[in-house]
């Protein structure tokens, strides 16, 4: 490995802090832009990259006009927690989380610290796969759409008699595409992930996303979550090295529910952008929106609803609040 990729954080640094960052919806640096999505912006440092987790959330395929307070900062840093814990599974590419670790890597980063701090991660470059492998535990989602209609996935039959938000015999390897920005992912089978990125790289990633998703669901199932199912993004880094990128079992790339609420037989409450999306579609079926841009401004306390999901689910998963340091 290249010495400059060393690790800078110990596990013990999950917490950010006691400084929390401003919110943030539009992130502005003085540093060549590689991407910006719908949350997170990718800035070029030559052979890393300063990835930074805005605090927009976007709802309906509509990014929202109002940021959500500590949103950024519990993706970066739930994610560190999980890179910190699965690098027996697989090695990520994040050289650094903390504002501390990422100034000491990178020095030239240290008079914007006030906009990245805590948000962004410095991170090895990598050339991403095609694809998106996403796990499902329980059925849910657009899964539980399509096996409600045809029972199936993507196709394929899957076990008769299950019930929406039921956990399937075994965890269900389910990749698909990587759409544009504004485009949808869509469902794929794993002999047409095959034909996409070969045979043999495809079983490699199937069974690294299970791994993953297992060490998760375990995890999680302690902390009184229930892990329904998740999505994982890989890349191939500089030396052939398979990694782990971008966000790994955050709300936004996973489904989280509370395990004392859980029901089999209808939708679960989430801990993630749940209320932002219940005030939509309340608005969408009174007629005042038709879930096209520009999407409509938040109340204030959909606002505050909302960020406390976020600070709930780094709280439950991390056992610390997000600017407290570990027990």
């Amino acid at each position: 490995m290249n010495p400059s990729f060393a690790r800078k954080d110990a596990m013990t640094h999950t917490t950010i802090g006691t400084n929390p960052p401003t919110a943030l919806h539009d992130i502005d640096l003085p540093l060549p832009l590689l991407r910006k999505g719908k949350v997170r912006s990718m800035y070029d440092l030559g052979d890393r990259i300063l990835m930074v987790a805005s605090d927009r959330i976007s709802a309906f395929d509509c990014v929202i006009p109002n940021p959500i307070p500590h949103k950024g900062a519990v993706l970066t840093q739930l994610s560190a927690f999980w890179f910190d814990r699965t690098t027996d599974i697989v090695s990520n590419h994040r050289i650094a989380s903390t504002p501390e670790g990422i100034v000491e890597a990178a020095p030239e980063l240290a008079d914007t610290v006030d906009v990245w701090g805590h948000r962004g991660m410095l991170v090895e470059k990598a050339q991403p796969f095609p694809v998106e492998c996403v796990v499902r535990g329980f059925i849910s989602g657009s899964a539980w759409k399509e096996y409600s209609r045809h029972g199936t996935l993507a196709g394929e039959p899957l076990p008769e008699g299950l019930r929406e938000s039921e956990e399937y015999p075994s965890p269900i390897f389910s990749p698909s595409t990587k759409a544009e920005q504004g485009l949808h992912d869509e469902n794929i089978t794993f002999d047409q992930m095959c034909d996409i990125v070969g045979t043999e790289l495809a079983t490699e990633l199937r069974d690294i996303s299970l791994a993953l998703y297992t060490a998760g669901r375990d995890t999680l199932r302690e902390r009184g979550i229930i892990f329904a199912d998740t999505k994982y993004e890989f890349g191939r880094a500089p030396d052939g090295r398979i990694i782990l990128i971008d966000e790994v079992m955050t709300p936004d790339s996973s489904r989280f529910w509370p395990a004392a609420s859980y029901r089999i037989g209808g939708g679960q409450p989430s801990l993630d952008k749940q209320p932002v999306r219940d005030h939509l579609q309340a608005m969408a079926g009174r007629g005042e929106w038709d879930k096209t841009p520009p999407a409509p401004a938040l109340p204030g306390e959909v606002i505050d609803t909302t960020s406390e999901r976020y600070l709930e689910a780094f709280r439950r998963i991390a056992g610390h609040d997000l600017y407290e340091a570990p027990a």
